[in-house]
């Protein structure tokens, strides 16, 4: 390999890591006062001053709100939207936090379905 196409290999790929590395924190930001600050210790005392003074304050609202109360118990899911939701689910995702994926989840049939239907009622 010639030096200018190390070089060059070398240059892309020290731009892809440049690109992939995440931003940790702030170099300056803007005080109440309207003051540009850049040291670490006032920018996070700005943020927490800012963040309490969001948290605390009180919105005005006319307190006229209206719903309709439902009254008794919420409607249980049917096996025809189980089975219809079933079948819409993409494959070849990435799994969540229970390390299940679609295919296993469908490929379980009526036994699966009838434990999912289960689970929501249950859980309405």
């Amino acid at each position: 390999m010639s030096l200018s196409v190390k070089s060059e290999i070398f240059r892309m790929a020290k731009q892809m890591v440049k690109e992939r590395q995440d931003i940790t924190g702030l170099n300056c930001t803007k005080g109440a006062s309207g003051k540009v600050i850049v040291d670490d210790k006032l920018i996070k005392d700005s943020w927490k001053e800012y963040m309490e003074k969001l948290m605390n304050e009180e919105n005005e609202w006319d307190h006229k709100i209206s719903a309709r109360v439902k009254e008794g118990p919420a409607d249980c899911t049917r096996m025809a939207k189980v089975r219809a939701v079933l079948k819409k689910m993409k494959r070849h995702k990435a799994p969540g936090l229970l390390e299940l994926v679609a295919e296993m989840i469908q490929a379980t049939g009526d036994t699966g379905t009838q434990w999912l239907l289960d689970l929501c009622n249950g859980i309405v």
